[in-house]
């Protein structure tokens, strides 16, 4: 299944604030396209000659309710920090976090997010570490994966999706550039 940016809802769009439900496990054949689909997305996104030949915007995670579909799946791509040349790539059902730092982490510079037009500045506070079970695509199993840094907050960021939460939900409105002085920041 090809995904294009066209099919992205936004967040002006009621169904991206739907929960999302669990799909079964062994995937069923439509599960399995749009996941793959999904990761296909991200990972061209971040070609840029792909992303300007298919007019993608440039991502690191999407979930299937970013197109329409209220389905517990997410693909995130992200750089492997103990080698840049290569990337963490999870192509994800029903993940869960099952367990979760008490320290905070949080992006610098703010989050984005594929559904969001418009820009909201301001830290979404998120743990530093958690570890998620799920059903991975691309290796075929059930695993749990154990992330800490900007792959944590990407989990997150997409885990929040299939509840319908979106990143800017987590910024302060009193103080949106409120800082946690014991939190990581990237």
């Amino acid at each position: 299944m090809k995904i294009t940016t066209e099919q992205i809802i936004t967040d002006t769009d009621p169904r991206i604030r739907e929960k999302s439900v669990p799909v079964p496990v062994p995937l069923e054949a439509e599960d399995a396209e749009l996941l793959q689909g999904l990761l296909e997305y991200v990972r061209n996104s971040q070609d840029e000659e792909l992303a300007e030949a298919e007019n993608l915007k440039p991502a690191v995670g999407i979930a299937a309710i970013q197109v329409g579909v209220p389905r517990k799946l997410i693909a995130v791509v992200v750089p492997d920090p103990e080698d840049p040349e290569k990337n963490l790539e999870f192509a994800l059902a029903n993940p869960k976090i099952i367990s979760e730092s008490v320290q905070n982490s949080y992006l610098e510079g703010g989050e984005g997010c594929l559904s969001v037009l418009e820009n909201h500045e301001g830290h979404a506070f998120r743990h530093a570490r958690i570890k998620v079970r799920a059903y991975d695509l691309l290796q075929d199993a059930n695993v749990v994966i154990a992330a800490e840094g900007f792959l944590a907050i990407c989990l997150q960021h997409e885990i929040d999706h299939l509840s319908g939460i979106l990143y800017y939900d987590r910024i302060d409105k009193e103080n949106p550039m409120k800082e946690d002085p014991e939190a990581e920041v990237y």
